[in-house]
């Protein structure tokens, strides 16, 4: 906590005063460009890895970066969908897979997760992802974990689909879907070819 706060002294000294014109834009305006859905996982950082300006992200990371098909209830990543392509009008939606993901290598190795049931119960979101790796007969191992990654980003776009806001705004076309999968160990990412259904090096 105390590296935290001491972190947020020198963001106070030497960051704000050189931006400050920046946030106080920010203080009243509220524009991203785009929604990035990743992981929890600590080692992703979307702005950091997009080199994105505060304000052009609207980010959802859970664990996974899983996206629950679209259901009525309460649900916090729906809601948030719904308030970027609805509200904010964002142009471009990224779900971004990584490399080493410790939810899909427990999914992978089939670890025991009961003392876990929480995230045994959230990563059933994950089960079609598991079922198309499954089906690509990859052998046990980092070969399986890095194929059950893409095929996850895969499922996840197919389950944000399910999200009325995002149907909507597609059939408009108001919106592109985006897989990525980034590499930690390398710094590179990968991109969904969506003619192809392939994942090709990420091109600026």
């Amino acid at each position: 906590m105390n590296a935290m706060a001491q972190g947020f002294q020198r963001f106070s000294r030497e960051v704000f005063p050189a931006r400050a014109a920046l946030f106080e834009e920010l203080a009243t305006t509220h524009r991203p460009t785009a929604l990035f859905i990743g992981c929890s996982d600590a080692r992703v950082v979307p702005e950091l890895i997009t080199q994105s300006d505060p304000g052009e992200l609207f980010v959802i990371r859970t664990a996974g970066n899983l996206v629950p098909p679209y259901t009525r209830g309460p649900d916090g990543v729906a809601a948030s969908i719904e308030y970027a392509v609805d509200v904010l009008g964002v142009a471009d939606v990224v779900v971004c897979g990584h490399s080493a993901c410790g939810a899909m290598t427990a999914l992978a190795s089939g670890g025991d997760l009961t003392a876990l049931p929480a995230v045994t119960t959230w990563l059933h979101h994950a089960d079609a992802s598991m079922a198309r790796t499954g089906a690509g007969g990859h052998p046990a191992g980092p070969e399986r974990v890095a194929a059950l990654v893409k095929d996850n980003v895969l499922a996840q776009l197919a389950n944000l689909r399910t999200h009325p806001s995002v149907a909507k705004a597609l059939v408009q076309r108001k919106v592109t879907l985006h897989g990525w999968v980034y590499d930690i160990g390398s710094g590179s990412a990968e991109t969904l070819d969506t003619e192809t259904g392939r994942f090709t090096a990420l091109a600026g």
